[in-house]
C-alpha cells in the first residue's frame, strides 16, 4: 500500500464520494484506498477497524482512525485544508470532532450519497 494514505470503506457511497474529494485536494504522492484492496496483513489494522472509521497511515505506517485520521488528511492536502486540520487537531475543537465524527460515521446512510449498504455494523449488546 502507497504510503502515505488515506483509507476508507468502499462499499459506501458517501465514504467513497468523500474519498473522491480527498483524491482532488492530496497530493500526488498520497493513496486513497479502500480498506478492501487493501493488504490487512501488512496494513497495520484490521477490517473491523476499517469498516467503523476512515484511517490515516503516515509514511512510517503509523495508523490514526476516525476525527483525527480526517485532520492528518486535511493537514496533508496543504493550503487552506492544512489550516482546517489544523483547526481539528486544536482544542475545544479536538474534544468535540470525534464525537461529531461518531454521529456522522451512525448516519453515514442517511447522508447524501449514502445507500443502506453505508450503515456501520452494531456492537452487539453486552452481556
Amino acid at each position: 500500500m502507497q504510503r502515505p494514505a488515506l483509507v476508507f470503506d468502499g462499499d459506501c457511497a458517501f465514504c467513497s464520494r468523500s474519498a473522491e474529494l480527498a483524491r482532488r485536494i492530496l497530493p500526488a504522492d498520497t493513496g486513497v484506498v479502500p480498506w478492501q484492496q487493501v493488504d490487512l496483513a501488512t496494513a497495520g489494522f484490521t477490517a473491523e477497524r476499517a469498516q467503523t472509521e476512515v484511517l490515516w497511515v503516515d509514511r512510517e505506517g503509523a495508523v490514526t482512525g476516525g476525527a483525527p485520521a480526517v485532520a492528518r488528511t486535511l493537514r496533508a492536502a496543504g493550503g487552506f485544508w492544512a489550516l482546517l486540520g489544523l483547526l481539528l487537531s486544536l482544542p475545544p475543537i479536538r474534544w468535540v470532532a470525534p464525537v461529531i465524527y461518531r454521529l456522522v460515521a451512525a448516519n453515514r446512510y442517511r447522508l447524501p450519497g449514502g445507500t443502506a449498504a453505508c450503515r456501520v455494523p452494531q456492537a452487539p449488546p453486552a452481556r
